[in-house]
């Protein structure tokens, strides 16, 4: 590790070029600073600086050194910060989950509005699907999962509360045979039909909601793409329908009545107690408030 002298040293050479200017810029004796840049030489057991020409210049050595001193005194700073950060019982980083069925955009003002507590916490936000979610809390993968699916599994500490409740329609596009058939549609009717689904992102159990024994299938990489998928008869399914809205609105989806209607889901917030810091509060917090969950049940309705 270089003393602060050492690093401003090499530093007023790569900016000067010479040691008498270094020793002007550092005010001291030029002695001094030729005295201190062979003592560093000495002690790297190194060439650091090229004197063979009119300007002196470091060495690939001596930028070498001149960088990653640096750079280690930048990352003693940080470390310094973020011990004093989780003293205080901010976390060192928060890692947040949501269900893919979820749009990151509903989150982009609470992010902004975190970020303003200039906390130092670094956040990750990921997302899975359907039982990836809560494996993702499970496996400690996420500090927090928001718009987990299901019921809440048996998780060694878990705490969670409901966020809400999404509705469902099975929409089909106009151009799809369906879209003509008689109502309410049976599963056999359904059956002989593509499915569009989200894939289950889970490690060990994957499914998918919606699909009847021997029904093909289309896996999509989310939920927009589904949308998009069925809006242009690529198959059927279920949507929420605050988000195909306008397309049901313009015709550019056909809701279907079914004789197995689909229930609500509830949606929950999840987290583990034993890793509660002010940061998961500051969210837990935020995602209690009736028009941020509103929000991010309804999310963005796909235009028409």
């Amino acid at each position: 590790m270089l003393s602060d002298d050492e690093l401003a040293l090499l530093q007023a050479i790569r900016n000067t070029g010479s040691l008498s200017r270094a020793a002007a810029q550092l005010g001291k004796a030029p002695s001094t600073v030729s005295h201190a840049a062979r003592q560093l030489e000495t002690r790297f057991d190194a060439l650091l600086f090229d004197r063979r020409r009119y300007r002196l210049q470091l060495t690939p050595a001596g930028e070498l050194l001149a960088n990653e001193a640096r750079r280690l005194v930048q990352d003693v700073a940080r470390l310094g910060q973020r011990v004093k950060q989780v003293a205080s019982g901010w976390e060192d980083r928060l890692h947040i989950v949501t269900d893919e069925i979820l749009e990151f955009e509903t989150l982009l003002p609470v992010i902004r509005a975190f970020d303003a507590l200039q906390s130092g916490v670094r956040l990750r936000l990921t997302h899975e699907v359907l039982g990836g979610t809560w494996e993702a809390l499970r496996e400690g993968r996420a500090d927090l999962v928001v718009g987990a699916t299901n019921e809440p599994p048996a998780i060694p500490k878990l705490r969670w509360f409901e966020l809400g409740t999404m509705d469902w329609v099975f929409a089909v596009s106009p151009r799809h045979p369906l879209a003509k058939a008689a109502e309410p549609l049976s599963q056999d009717a359904v059956a002989a039909h593509r499915a569009v689904v989200v894939a289950d992102s889970s490690r060990s159990v994957g499914r998918a909601y919606g699909v009847l024994g021997g029904q093909a299938t289309l896996a999509v990489p989310g939920m927009r793409a589904k949308i998009l998928a069925q809006r242009d008869g690529l198959g059927v399914g279920w949507l929420p329908r605050q988000r195909v809205a306008a397309l049901l609105r313009h015709g550019q989806l056909v809701e279907k009545k079914m004789a197995d209607p689909r229930e609500p889901n509830t949606l929950y917030v999840a987290w583990r107690s034993d890793h509660e810091g002010r940061a998961l509060a500051w969210w837990l917090e935020q995602l209690r408030h009736t028009r941020l969950a509103r929000r991010l049940i309804q999310g963005l309705e796909v235009p028409a």
